[in-house]
């Protein structure tokens, strides 16, 4: 059985950061970005899979239903598996579909009409924070803020402090 070493909202799915501090600091051996748009699209898919050759990352572009077959036909296989994700409603599908993230680490979500900023990197919405407010309370996943794995981590309630 794979193990999930990270699952993470960074609208910028997989970069430097991940593939270096992340990914290295938690000994995976494979990163699943997990986003219906970006599956279906080939040049997409090929440009995040093209990071595996120098990484030695397997690396996948799973839609929610790809990544949920993976989960219950296999819990990932051999995988230390960092999932990425670009944003939180996605997260909160898997989720409830019964992805079993015991954690997850918001690092990175894009300043967009009605968001506001809960630490420098992170822009969240109403909706943002009553979904993960709903995931940490119905589905037990822990949520917390941190950019780096060197940056302090912010709890959900600290972060959502801010929105008030």
């Amino acid at each position: 059985m794979g193990e999930i070493v990270l699952a993470r909202v960074d609208d910028r799915l997989i970069h430097g950061q991940v593939m270096t501090k992340w990914s290295r600091g938690l000994g995976c051996n494979a990163i699943f970005v997990i986003d219906d748009v970006i599956s279906k699209d080939p040049l997409m898919k090929n440009v995040y899979s093209m990071s595996a050759l120098t990484s030695g990352l397997t690396i996948k572009v799973l839609s929610v239903d790809e990544v949920m077959q993976n989960w219950k036909e296999t819990k990932f296989g051999k995988y230390k598996v960092i999932l990425l994700f670009k944003n939180i409603e996605t997260v909160k599908r898997v989720v409830s579909e019964g992805l079993n993230i015991q954690k997850l680490n918001i690092g990175g979500i894009s300043k967009k009409e009605n968001s506001k900023f809960v630490i420098p990197s992170v822009a969240l919405t109403k909706s943002d924070a009553e979904i993960l407010e709903e995931l940490n309370e119905k589905y037990g996943v822990e949520v917390t803020f941190q950019m780096l794995p060197d940056t302090k981590k912010v709890s959900l309630a600290d972060a959502l402090k801010t929105l008030d």
